[in-house]
């Protein structure tokens, strides 16, 4: 493929992405979280209420969440409740752009090299790739990169096609030194958000190039992963087996020639996430929830379920293949 500078924002043509159905019980379950969401909620004066509300109606988080907690519905509450006051502090969904787009950048000796966090590509299922390089880092370690790293999170989640809710994260230690590479403590903190906050979110965390020098930071983040964060961790995979050649980037054995230039880059990612500079959305005021599109949104979601739980075997998956 010639060399572009084109970020991908849509998996292959005809990627199979899994569809959940559920069980009657594990409906009932998700109905019986949800009723307990609203009475969470904040007060409609309250500035965030809008956020808050269009978080909690996404298709993917009540199910996540009590998949996250193995339909034990007590549990799911009390992660649900700590997500949204984690939310209400942090407000990932209005970080504005210029407030963290340095991170993404590296210094101008290496202009066109990827900076430590790139979203680009998909894998076989359309999980979107989120390439993370901690010998790129170019900043001080700062409350600054953990923003940042949830913004690209949020981002992902905005790059997920119709039935995908987890994304991949490719760390590449290529490069990386004592001095670029994160501090336990720095890890411990993200493990925190992706694994309480994000949950059900991560597909699979793709480690490459690890030097041996940094084998104890893994030692040392082991006793915080918790055993399905674990599970989903690999070590040195072929990258061409997860993910099709045209969508993996050639530094990893793969056909994507991708030039990484750091406003162009940027451009397309606000763009096609629509991000406005204030970090609210470009077509929020066409879109704000009101209570008939609320209900109507509900309505298309109880008939989608219904149709598909009545044309697959119950607690299986469907599938859903990209044009």
């Amino acid at each position: 493929m010639a060399k572009t500078h084109q970020v991908l924002t849509h998996p292959a043509p005809g990627t199979v992405v899994p569809v959940r159905t559920y069980t009657d019980e594990q409906n009932a379950k998700m109905e019986a979280l949800r009723e307990y969401a609203n009475t969470q909620l904040l007060p409609e004066s309250d500035p965030y209420y809008h956020w808050e509300l269009r978080w909690l109606n996404k298709p993917d988080t009540i199910p996540r969440y009590m998949r996250a907690a193995k339909w034990n519905l007590e549990d799911a509450k009390r992660r649900l409740k700590g997500t949204l006051e984690w939310r209400r502090d942090f407000k990932p969904d209005l970080i504005p752009p210029d407030e963290v787009r340095i991170e993404s950048e590296t210094g101008k000796m290496c202009e066109y090299s990827p900076g430590a966090c790139i979203l680009n590509g998909f894998d076989n299922e359309g999980r979107p790739i989120l390439y993370m390089r901690p010998g790129r880092e170019n900043t001080e370690t700062s409350p600054r990169q953990l923003r940042h790293l949830v913004w690209c999170l949020e981002r992902a989640k905005d790059f997920m096609p119709p039935g995908q809710e987890s994304l991949v994260i490719i760390v590449d230690y290529k490069s990386t030194t004592l001095r670029t590479n994160p501090s336990i403590s720095v890890a411990r903190k993200v493990l925190n958000i992706l694994q309480n906050h994000y949950v059900e979110t991560l597909g699979r965390a793709l480690v490459v190039n690890l030097p041996m020098l940094l084998n104890f930071f893994y030692k040392g983040i082991s006793p915080f992963l918790d055993p399905v964060t674990r599970d989903k961790m690999r070590f040195n995979p072929d990258l061409l087996e997860l993910i099709p050649k045209e969508q993996l980037d050639a530094d990893f054995g793969g056909d994507f020639e991708y030039e990484f230039e750091p406003n162009s880059y940027w451009e397309q990612i606000v763009s096609f996430c629509k991000i406005a500079p204030d970090g609210t959305r470009l077509d929020d005021a066409a879109s704000k929830p009101t209570e008939e599109t609320l209900a109507e949104e509900d309505a298309i979601r109880d008939t989608s379920r219904e149709e598909a739980n009545s044309t697959a075997p119950q607690g299986l998956e469907e599938i859903s293949v990209i044009a």
